[in-house]
């Protein structure tokens, strides 16, 4: 999936903390924690809550975000479509990685089991 570099760079620039408060409200509406959704994060991202506190503070952005992470070796198992965009097909490395992000983000919303989300790790 081609996205356009004036997309891409958008999300680069988006800041981590813009986001976060909507994921969260997504989650906490149907029903999930907050302790789930840093659960789905640290398993993508490898960062645990005092450090996803810290990007927040920091107003990090998408591509600092996610340079300093350590994705997860499973996470090429996230398939299907967010966005309109199926995120297996998205070329750019940090505009798949949000994609990634989001998709977590939207089966942990929509009360898909943890070791699913997880990828049964």
């Amino acid at each position: 999936m081609n996205h356009s570099n004036t997309h891409n760079q958008r999300i680069a620039k988006m800041t981590f903390a813009s986001v976060y408060p909507m994921y969260l409200k997504k989650v906490e509406k149907k029903g999930r924690t907050k302790e789930e959704l840093h659960q789905v994060i640290e398993w993508l991202t490898a960062f645990d809550t005092p450090k996803l506190q810290e990007l927040i503070e920091e107003n990090a952005t998408f591509e600092t975000f996610f340079q300093q992470a350590s994705l997860n070796p499973n996470a090429h198992l996230i398939t299907g479509v967010i966005c309109g965009y199926r995120v297996e097909e998205i070329e750019n490395p940090l505009t798949q990685q949000v994609r990634y992000l989001d998709k977590l983000v939207d089966e942990l919303a929509k009360g898909r089991k943890m070791e699913k989300i997880l990828r049964g790790s």
